[in-house]
């Protein structure tokens, strides 16, 4: 269901060392090795690993990362061989390497979990017939319900709830209790992603230097504590294609920690572009642009509002916050680019989508809304 390609040039895996580790670790399976690669990811790196009939997805940091604990791949095993005993839509850890002559890096293998992840557009096919009811409506000749608002808000609810369901996990008896000190989380998170910015910093991009301004001055006080993500977003999710409002399963648990959990929303609403933000950002990956055009960044906050009870007042600063954030990570990836880290060219024009972010950032502030 989600699409692998051959593995990129420079990112190659050591397969020989691969499949000695896995004979020894996995006896019981046998076959020659295959690998290929998950394309979309933009950190970490992600491979299908095929051994005989079984399959597993590989997990490993990215080529010429110099800050271990940005990609800790330890971390991130243990995070989830504790979560996905609590939380459904968390894949099951499986290995964890910490040899790093066996592919290079340090790395672990989780199941393989299989669904929709929808990126930029749904594909006409699916959007008609990811609904039970949608299915049963086209019978009678109904073909529209894939596209009506009534869905759009039923997919989009589903996305909400299940973060507001992560957020209301109990970490303390799922033992990931010592995973993030929530206290004063909220400056930490400016102060920290400030610094990790002007560390990557290659061009001029003052409307994002002053949104960093502003940010630091109007930190909000704590307003809970929760497990949260840290980069929830479409392409993050897998959905059932046989019922669209369904999660499979939640990808991409690099970030996840203890923190404010309106945190978490703030990204989360930082990648939902809204309709003026220009086609060349309402065609990023982050969301399917067919559900940003029809259901607002306020939607969201509405339906997350319902369901965890929490205050929003404050949401500004967290919508803020969250657009900063994902203007340093793409910073950061356009760093790596640039000194030659990496050759993928999905990330020469980076320095572009930083740019734009800041200007939305200073845009929000300037209005007072999200």
């Amino acid at each position: 269901m989600i699409e692998t390609k051959p593995v990129r040039p420079g990112e190659e895996l050591n397969t020989e060392g691969l499949s000695a580790f896995l004979a020894s670790e996995l006896p019981h399976i046998c076959g020659g090795i295959a690998v290929e690669q998950f394309p979309a990811g933009s950190s970490n790196l992600t491979y299908l690993v095929r051994v005989g009939d079984a399959e597993y997805v590989l997990r490993r940091p990215p080529f010429g990362n110099k800050v271990k604990s940005a990609h800790d791949m330890g971390r991130e095993f243990n995070v989830l061989s504790r979560l996905a005993v609590v939380y459904a839509p968390a894949p099951k850890p499986l290995l964890f390497c910490d040899d790093e002559s066996v592919i290079g890096s340090e790395f672990y293998l989780m199941e393989r979990r299989n669904g929709l992840i929808v990126r930029g557009r749904f594909p006409a096919d699916a959007i008609e017939s990811g609904n039970a009811s949608v299915n049963e409506r086209a019978k009678s000749g109904d073909h529209n319900i894939g596209t009506s608002q009534e869905f759009r808000q039923k997919v989009c609810r589903s996305f909400i709830e299940n973060l507001a369901d992560l957020h209301a996990l109990d970490y303390n008896a799922a033992g990931l209790g010592n995973l993030g000190h929530p206290e004063g989380y909220a400056r930490r998170q400016v102060e920290g992603w400030t610094k990790r910015y002007f560390a990557a910093k290659t061009d001029e991009v003052p409307e994002l230097e002053s949104a960093i301004a502003w940010l630091s001055d109007n930190i909000p006080p704590d307003s809970g504590a929760a497990l949260v993500h840290n980069d929830y977003k479409f392409d993050n999710i897998m959905l059932d294609p046989h019922d669209l409002t369904k999660i499979t399963a939640v990808l991409d648990w690099e970030m996840v920690t203890i923190g404010d959990p309106l945190m978490d929303l703030g990204t989360t609403l930082g990648y939902w572009m809204s309709r003026d933000a220009g086609d060349e950002l309402l065609n990023m990956p982050f969301n399917p642009r067919v559900l940003m055009e029809n259901i607002s960044r306020s939607d969201l906050v509405e339906m997350y509002a319902d369901e965890s009870g929490r205050d929003i007042s404050n949401i500004l600063f967290y919508y803020v916050f969250g657009t900063f954030k994902i203007a340093v990570i793409a910073q950061q990836i356009y760093a790596r680019y640039v000194k030659g880290f990496t050759q993928d060219k999905r990330f020469a024009g980076f320095d572009k989508f930083v740019a734009a972010l800041g200007s939305i950032a200073l845009t929000a502030i300037q209005r007072r809304s999200i």
